[in-house]
């Protein structure tokens, strides 16, 4: 097994995350096996009773793991499927120590830090190094580590003990380490300087690890004399990365690694968004070859009360919002601009704007169709009334109110067509199921569903049992849908969610050619087909945006944009 371990110096948020991912790009596009692991210094077992504000959004694996977003990136830039375990964080360690202390496995020995908070360490990495994540058997050829934090945070400390006694285990040929470090322009005298770069090296030398790789951020490409001279100081060679690593690692001469890495599928993707005239729906756009704009609207600012505290902004958020071609609604906790997201609801339904509803975007399309539809104006969802006398949405009963972490209902699940002429299955390929990642305590009320079914709401999409509610269509809407699961965690750069691409298909006058049985647009998701007889489509459906992947979305915020045809 080889190893290549990522660091950042200097500052943070240089993008350690976006480098480890590249790096995965790259070996695996020189026709090596990749998986990655994500190390997380903090405290947290995991990142799910985190706030978006304070660590970025969570992100949710197949196995039910709240992970880093970074894992994120790696499975889309890479294509894989990852477990929790590939997310190391202090607290799992710790918790995993202290358990086998309980256990007497260390046999009555004094637990310290040194030799046994870093020996845990060591053995995670290397059991889960070992685990295929590309659907192929056997272990992986290289694993990519990225040490979350900043070189010198105290936090750090014990990984990078760790991880420099384990590149002594590995020996010379199986570790790299590559250092992200900031190569900041002073206005002053407007040049490139390496000064913070060498002492981060320094420093990271201090601690018993010397970089091969360095990864330079700057506002620009760095000037010749400026790689010239962090080479010579740091004692890296210059350029060609992939070169650099296969050489560190021993692999320039394994005859099934080529010269050159295989990248022409992410050369022409980039091309084509490159000649996009017409701004995570950014993949999606660019597979309809569509440029998409996303404006971004508080919601809290489109409700009643916003009008007489903040009437600009009030003006400025409907303005938006009327002027979308499309409206997305994501997820989100809490009863923050709640109110606000079911009026975007309302207006999409009102005036035919092709919606999606994701997890919370669902379950307050569902609110609003209670009170508009079904004459229910107290209808609501217990996590913003408990004491609603119309409880279209509930808290779902395993959930724990007690205990936040893990409690959720985590990870793939399955959801079932019970109509298959609908425009969900379609997008889906036909499908009589698919495997979604959800993240919810909440669900639609079963008890209500023959009430809402009666009004005009269908539930296209549910789970095994039939009971708990997965998909919502209006079919008298040109695109109306919400989906309790989370598109966004398993949707790639080369399979674009099909809800995704339906939204973007339907704001731009393409969804009747994507629905047709003969669409040259690639399937982004095969999944298992439909056998039945091909039903006429409906019309119906979508349109939203994002500014950031839409696992970054926050609560209290819906996203809503233009697509501007080419």
């Amino acid at each position: 097994m080889k190893y290549v371990l990522v660091t950042g110096g200097v500052v943070s948020g240089l993008g350690k995350g976006v480098t480890a991912s590249s790096i995965g790009v790259v070996l695996k596009a020189c026709g090596l096996r990749v998986t990655t692991i994500k190390i997380d210094p903090y405290l947290n077992t995991d990142a799910g009773t985190m706030s978006p504000f304070e660590h970025g959004e969570v992100f949710v694996l197949d196995d039910g793991g709240e992970v880093d977003l970074d894992l994120g990136n790696y499975e889309r830039f890479l294509d894989i499927k990852l477990t929790r375990d590939n997310n190391i964080t202090t607290g799992k360690i710790y918790q995993s120590v202290i358990n086998k202390e309980r256990r007497g496995d260390y046999l009555g020995k004094t637990i310290q830090v040194v030799p046994h908070i870093t020996d845990e360490i060591q053995d995670w990495i290397e059991r889960v190094a070992m685990n295929p994540v590309d659907g192929k058997e056997g272990p992986p050829d290289v694993c990519v580590i990225e040490l979350g934090g900043t070189i010198g945070d105290i936090e750090s400390m014990p990984f990078i003990e760790a991880l420099g006694q384990f590149s002594y285990r590995v020996g010379p040929g199986n570790f790299c380490l590559v250092h992200v470090s900031l190569v900041p322009v002073l206005n002053v005298v407007g040049e490139q300087k390496t000064k913070p770069t060498q002492h981060s090296v320094r420093g990271l030398r201090g601690l018993g690890l010397a970089p091969d790789i360095l990864a330079c951020r700057s506002t620009e490409p760095l000037e010749e004399n400026v790689k010239a001279k962090l080479s010579q100081f740091c004692h890296v060679p210059d350029q060609r990365a992939h070169e650099a690593i296969l050489k560190v690692l021993d692999l320039q001469f394994v005859d099934k690694v080529p010269r050159e890495p295989k990248l022409a599928e992410w050369t022409e993707r980039a091309s084509k968004f490159d000649k996009l005239k017409s701004t995570a729906l950014l993949h999606a756009s660019v597979a309809m070859g569509r440029k998409l704009v996303v404006e971004w609207v508080p919601s809290c600012d489109l409700e009643d009360s916003a009008a007489k505290e903040t009437p600009e902004a009030h003006k400025k958020a409907w303005k938006l919002l009327k002027g979308a071609e499309g409206i997305l609604v994501p997820g989100g906790f809490g009863d923050r601009g709640v109110q606000g997201k079911i009026l975007a609801a309302k207006y999409a339904r009102e005036n035919n704007v092709p919606y999606l509803g994701i997890c919370l975007g669902m379950q307050i399309a569902v609110i609003d169709f209670a009170r508009s539809i079904m004459k229910l104006p107290g209808a609501n969802s217990t996590e913003f009334d408990p004491d609603t006398m119309s409880p279209c949405v509930i808290f779902m009963p395993e959930g724990s109110k007690t205990h936040m972490g893990a409690t959720m209902r985590l990870g793939s699940r399955r959801t079932y067509f019970h109509a298959t002429a609908c425009k969900s299955a379609k997008l889906y390929d036909n499908a009589r199921f698919i495997d979604e990642r959800h993240r919810h305590r909440y669900e639609v009320n079963p008890e209500m569903v023959p009430e809402f079914e009666k009004a005009g709401l269908s539930f296209v999409g549910k789970d095994e049992s039939g009971r708990r509610m997965e998909i919502i269509e209006l079919p008298s809407h040109k695109f109306f849908i919400g989906a309790q699961f989370h598109p966004e965690f398993k949707s790639r750069p080369g399979k674009p969610s099909p809800l995704f691409l339906g939204l973007i298909a339907a704001a731009s006058g393409q969804l009747e050619t994507l629905l047709q049985p003969s669409s040259n647009i690639v399937n982004p998701n095969p999944v298992p087909r439909y056998t039945g007889p091909i039903v006429p489509k409906k019309t119906m459906y979508q349109k939203g945006h994002a500014k950031k992947p839409l696992d970054s979305l926050v609560n209290g915020y819906f996203a809503n944009g233009n697509v501007i045809h080419t």
